[in-house]
């Protein structure tokens, strides 16, 4: 991992256009993740937190502020060698396609030669447990094997920064804490730049080096907590009393701003 994976948001401040005026969405969100850092965000519903992802990723642009990845202004997608690899809650996997050639397609928009992107990918099927299911289809597949296809297909690509939106939301409990003791340990490999976001407390706490939490909207930066915790961990760390006061520390101010956000709805604030 290069320098160029460092992220930072600058006063990033973002309105989207309603009946009679406007809805403040960010305001003056001020955040830095650093080269081979695991960050999750986290926040209230509807917070803002993948409007902040869709900036990174290049798909919107802030009101103002600044959006830099090593230094560089991130460009609207589409004009230019992106920096970031964005997988979002669902898999998305075709079901025409096979699972070798569903992890392929991100290689194969930006213009890869199909058989190099086939070996490119074929690659890291043993490291993300899907070696022999190269020729299945998605539904042959498990709910963790379908994500593990999904975030392979985003790895592939080999981009600085990987952006996850929510990516075991929809996975069962048994399934879930599976898929986060086996990402903990392709990210320990690799070392990718991540920046998750996850609705999950207790995944943010096991898996992140930093925990930021975002306010009710418009979006601030609430707080921002390092997890000094020793890696690799063990599920058996969610019981340890350090690992449970963090937890508690953030609930409760998860719990406060999710409050504030509901009394602004009941008073008809935007």
């Amino acid at each position: 991992m290069t320098d160029d994976a460092r992220v930072e948001l600058v006063g990033l401040t973002k309105a989207f256009p309603v009946r009679g005026g406007a809805r403040p969405v960010l305001d003056n969100i001020c955040l830095t993740v650093e080269r081979g850092e695991f960050v999750s965000v986290i926040g209230p519903s509807g917070c803002g937190k993948s409007t902040a992802f869709s900036m990174l990723a290049g798909l919107d642009q802030p009101d103002s502020g600044t959006v830099t990845i090593g230094g560089e202004v991130v460009r609207p997608a589409g004009s230019g060698a992106a920096k970031c690899a964005y997988m979002p809650q669902k898999d998305l996997l075709f079901p025409w396609r096979t699972v070798l050639d569903n992890t392929t397609l991100g290689l194969e928009v930006q213009g890869v030669p199909r058989n190099r992107a086939r070996d490119k990918a074929q690659e890291l099927f043993p490291v993300f447990g899907l070696s022999g299911f190269e020729d299945a289809r998605p539904r042959q597949l498990s709910g963790g094997m379908r994500q593990r296809a999904a975030m392979l297909r985003t790895v592939v690509q080999e981009r600085p920064v990987l952006l996850l939106d929510e990516p075991f939301g929809a996975l069962d409990s048994l399934t879930r804490t599976e898929m986060q003791t086996w990402l903990q340990q392709v990210w320990q490999r690799y070392r990718w730049t991540v920046l998750m976001i996850t609705h999950d407390i207790r995944e943010a706490v096991y898996l992140s080096d930093r925990v930021v939490v975002l306010s009710a909207r418009p979006a601030t930066v609430r707080r921002e907590v390092k997890i000094d915790l020793p890696r690799p961990r063990e599920l058996s760390v969610m019981t340890a009393p350090e690992f449970v006061d963090i937890e508690h520390d953030l609930l409760e101010v998860l719990h406060e701003e999710s409050r504030r956000a509901l009394a602004e709805q009941e008073s008809g604030r935007p």
